[in-house]
């Protein structure tokens, strides 16, 4: 393969033409291709008083948003652009300009989703953030939209979808940060501005029963990894769940036997502690060691450290393979010659099937062994299911954009009161990094309270809304 070009910063070319088409398809994609019917918002008036704030010249505002599913930029849009502009026409509030908000977006997405969506994030003001590395740019960028934008700028604390509807993963620092830069700034400036952090969950439930259709993709998922599926096709809880648990041990005795007999990685024992817990403690052990081993070999080719968390480490091989495959620069002379070129290419082709192996540790990166016997929903069941199917997608060379559709969704959206900043600035200026993570663990505690359990038989929830909640099926 010929190496690319460089992947340069794709800054925001926010265009009213696009946003104004965008606001009428958004709705329209959520309920024919996401199968999203009934957005349900909670919370809608923390949200329209932030909107008037910030409107007003009061605030600056940064919405940080749960990010369990790749729909959720879909749903936040529909959210300004469709639920909170109803609703301060409900109460004649004017929004001037209409609900909108700018974002930071991964780099990588227009290499897997394709150059048009990049182009479509950008055109909705957009930004591209390189994750495995200091994007100065990305920052810079950030920075000054949230000082001088005009729009409120969101982005997802967690950095990455995880695929848990009821598990939020480990909070990056960079929301933390931008909001302290903002507070900063603005009390540098002599500003009257409020730097507020708006926390919003989002959650998705299926409307009706799916565990027919669950039942069926855990039997293509069994036939995938070599296993006879059950014959009678039970649907209790208590069966399905000795299948999923079959299936996961399947799956990592798999894996296990191709890394310790194929790559020839040595396998070391489990701690004694380990070995002793009950089962599922045991899978995750195993699962975790596996994982390491997985990133250990890659990181040993591309001569990096181990450091920080799985999802950290996942971070800095994707950059690390992009920077062979989309080079700055000619590495010397030499590579201006056919024979140098080649070489390139061939360190860029080693690097493509390299990162393989970070791309199925990313797919299993969120698999427990407790999260659906914690509370086994079809929701839980749902989420576990669909990742076992992107790692066997990953492992087989398939797309995972065909992910199976089960049931018809209700996205619910909660939104918390503000977090105001300007409070802990004095903390920040004593001790930054420390500000910054009791920030961090404040927003991470919010986002969880946000998080409603689904209910164990998959029925629609019963009873009558909380007088703040609005359904709105979205026709």
């Amino acid at each position: 393969m010929a190496t690319a070009a460089p992947l340069g910063f794709l800054p925001p070319q926010l265009d009213g033409r696009v946003l104004a088409v965008s606001r009428w398809i958004v709705p329209l994609w959520l309920r024919w291709r996401s199968r999203i019917t009934q957005v349900q918002v909670e919370g809608i008036d923390h949200l329209l008083k932030a909107f008037v704030r910030f409107q007003a010249g009061e605030s600056r505002l940064l919405l940080a948003f749960r990010h369990p599913s790749l729909d959720d930029p879909a749903c936040m849009a529909r959210l300004l652009w469709v639920d909170l502009a109803r609703e301060a026409r409900r109460r004649g509030v004017l929004l001037d300009p209409a609900p909108h908000g700018q974002f930071l977006f991964d780099r990588g997405i227009p290499l897997w989703a394709g150059k048009a969506m990049g182009w479509l994030f950008t055109h909705l003001g957009g930004s591209s953030i390189q994750r495995g590395t200091l994007d100065l740019p990305a920052l810079r960028t950030a920075r000054q939209l949230l000082l001088e934008g005009p729009h409120p700028f969101a982005l997802a604390p967690e950095g990455a979808t995880n695929g848990h509807n009821e598990r939020i993963s480990p909070l990056e620092p960079g929301t933390a940060q931008l909001a302290f830069w903002t507070a900063a700034d603005l009390a540098a400036a002599g500003r009257p501005e409020c730097m507020e952090l708006l926390p919003i969950g989002l959650q998705y439930t299926f409307i009706d029963s799916v565990w027919r259709p669950l039942e069926d993709l855990l039997s293509r998922l069994e036939a995938g990894a070599g296993l006879s599926p059950d014959a009678s096709h039970d649907l209790a809880v208590a069966a399905l769940h000795g299948r999923l648990v079959r299936l996961g041990e399947c799956m990592l005795a798999q894996m296990e036997a191709f890394y310790r007999d194929r790559v020839h990685l040595p396998m070391p024992p489990l701690a004694p502690d380990a070995e002793a817990q009950e089962d599922r403690a045991r899978f995750g052990a195993r699962l975790q060691r596996l994982l390491d081993l997985a990133l250990g070999r890659l990181e040993q080719s591309f001569r990096l450290v181990p450091r920080g968390s799985l999802s950290d480490r996942c971070r800095r091989l994707e950059q690390a393979g992009w920077e062979r495959l989309y080079p700055d620069s000619a590495d010397g002379p030499e590579a201006h010659s056919p024979l140098g070129r080649g070489l390139q290419e061939r360190l860029a082709a080693e690097a493509e099937a390299q990162l393989w192996h970070m791309r199925v540790v990313e797919s299993f990166l969120a698999v427990s062994g407790h999260y659906v016997a914690e509370h086994p929903s079809q929701e839980r069941f749902a989420d576990t299911l669909l990742l076992l199917w992107d790692t066997q997608c990953r492992i087989q060379g398939l797309s995972g954009n065909s992910r199976p559709r089960i049931g018809r969704r209700r996205v619910r959206i909660r939104i918390d009161r503000p977090i105001e900043v300007e409070g802990r600035l004095e903390d920040y200026r004593q001790d930054r990094r420390r500000a910054v993570q009791a920030l961090t663990d404040t927003l991470g505690e919010r986002l969880e309270r946000l998080i409603v359990p689904s209910p164990l038989d998959g029925a629609v929830l019963d009873g009558e809304p909380p007088p703040d909640v609005t359904p709105r099926p979205d026709a």
